[in-house]
């Protein structure tokens, strides 16, 4: 109880204080993700996540001069995450809150009819928490998602919502999808990003790669993953890449200075993510009941092209995701677009 009282009265501390921090600043981020992008409807067709990162946890409590034991606990229980340190780094820690859902469902939306051959009908509504630390050129995130998978993620109302403000034509199986289950994920992920000394020559452009490793632990799914991204631009911001629904996958922290003297800064990016897949209950079905399942493939890959431009408190990304078959008996490779907002306050 004592802790649950310290959480609740740091998040409102660290509320409060953030419009009086500019250097220290929150950072709403909101994902948007939608086949429609990319002119299909079918598969992973949609997905939406808010998320916050707080201001440095550390920081913030040396310059209030407040005391709080587990936050202090935390980050020493949690220090075998932090990077290794350079000469002169210092180590930045931020939690992430976030509310998520996603989406899922066969080819065909006209039968009714549980399709044996393709994928289940799906939702995943969860709410999340995550401990980043970061130091100037290495992240390190841990993240826990817990939320349910089935009617009570009410994807199904969701995406009826959506289909009917747009006219277009509902999915007519929803009353296949599987059945409710309670879902965890545990997810940790590190990045690191390698800066060549120079500019290159041409209009002064800057260019960056950014690597990832990392994982995902629970009934939800399963796996390994490995990937990076390359970004050439001007004036590349100092965050670890572009922000995806991917778990893990939130680079875009606060950074380090008033975002408001931020410039214009604007890249193009090339990205991949590779995951070798042990357990995935959108295609395995639900752990506990029978369920609609497909033999899934155990070997997936992300390949992502976008561009992102950053404007003081403002950073806008869009980009398009190609992702290979899933399932085998998928008909084709995936496609989908993926926007993202973020503001930093």
């Amino acid at each position: 109880m004592t802790i649950l009282k310290s959480s609740i009265c740091l998040l409102l501390a660290l509320i409060s204080a953030s419009a009086f921090a500019a250097e220290n600043p929150w950072t709403l981020n909101v994902h948007f993700e939608n086949d429609l992008f990319a002119d299909t409807d079918l598969n992973y067709t949609n997905g939406m996540r808010v998320s916050w990162v707080s201001p440095d946890m550390q920081d913030f409590l040396d310059d209030k001069q407040a005391t709080y034991a587990w936050v202090d606990n935390l980050n020493t229980w949690l220090e075998p995450l932090h990077p290794a340190l350079d000469v002169d780094a210092q180590v930045h820690r931020n939690i992430v809150f976030s509310l998520g859902q996603l989406m899922f469902t066969p080819e065909d939306k006209f039968k009714q009819e549980l399709d044996k051959s393709d994928r289940p009908y799906a939702g995943w509504l969860y709410l999340g928490i995550g401990y980043q630390a970061r130091t100037q050129d290495k992240l390190h995130s841990i993240e826990l998602n817990v939320g349910v998978v089935g009617p009570a993620a009410l994807a199904r109302e969701t995406q009826n919502l959506i289909h009917d403000v747009r006219d277009i034509e509902r999915f007519h199986g929803w009353d296949n999808q599987l059945n409710n289950e309670l879902g965890i994920q545990l997810i940790f992920e590190r990045k690191r990003r390698f800066t060549p000394a120079d500019k290159y020559s041409v209009a002064n452009l800057e260019t960056d790669i950014i690597t990832h490793w990392g994982g995902s632990l629970g009934n939800v799914a399963t796996y390994l993953n490995a990937g990076g991204e390359w970004r050439v631009g001007v004036s590349l911001p100092s965050d670890f890449g572009m922000s995806t629904l991917r778990p893990g996958g939130e680079g875009n922290n606060p950074g380090i200075g008033d975002p408001k003297n931020r410039p214009l800064q604007a890249h193009v990016f090339l990205a991949a993510d590779a995951r070798a897949v042990a357990h995935n209950i959108f295609l395995d079905g639900n752990s506990f009941s029978e369920s609609h399942r497909v033999d899934k493939k155990h070997f997936v890959a992300d390949v992502t092209i976008g561009m992102s431009v950053v404007y003081k408190n403002w950073n806008l990304s869009y980009s398009q995701v190609h992702r290979t078959r899933e399932f085998k008996g998928q008909a084709k490779p995936q496609r989908y677009g993926s926007l993202s907002i973020s503001y930093s306050y």
